[in-house]
């Protein structure tokens, strides 16, 4: 028997490969991890359903729209929510920066360097996290965790434009 907290989770995740811009192997790890961390332990409800999940989540930017086309364990439409993307437009280039700072920092810099950038580079990812869990505030119950995570992939799709 499925617990309430089993059936209020993502998963499968999809990100639209039209989206999603090569980049370094680094970012493509993060994008793995993020994924593997999702599916491994997330807390996901859409609002606006009496019905439980488990969901399905597929994640694609059209129209400088971000779509979170969420769908039922069957693969069945259930919501789709779309978010303007300009708002994590400067978030996503300053999350982008510091993280090719941290990059190279990793391979150059002190131990007390590296961590003063991981610190900010948490910092903006926790921004981007709140900044998304506001944007889908009464459209999406999810934790902290499940944001940061989703935040990552929002950076992975690269929002462009």
């Amino acid at each position: 028997m499925t617990t309430a907290k089993g059936k209020r989770r993502i998963t499968h995740v999809t990100l639209d490969e039209r989206s999603v811009v090569r980049h370094k192997p680094e970012v493509e790890h993060e994008r793995a991890v993020a994924i593997f961390d999702l599916l491994e332990d997330n807390e996901f409800c859409p609002c606006d359903f009496a019905e439980d999940g488990p969901y399905h989540l597929h994640l694609s930017i059209e129209d400088n729209r971000l779509v979170f086309d969420i769908r039922r364990e069957d693969n069945s439409e259930l919501d789709r929510l779309l978010l303007p993307i300009t708002g994590f437009r400067s978030i996503v280039r300053d999350y982008f920066l510091i993280c090719e700072s941290y990059y190279a920092a990793i391979k150059r810099s002190t131990p007390s360097q590296i961590e003063a950038i991981d610190m900010g580079r948490r910092g903006l990812h926790n921004e981007g996290s709140e900044m998304l869990r506001e944007r889908l505030a009464g459209k999406v119950e999810m934790d902290l965790q499940t944001a940061r995570r989703l935040f990552t992939l929002i950076c992975v799709l690269h929002i462009r434009g």
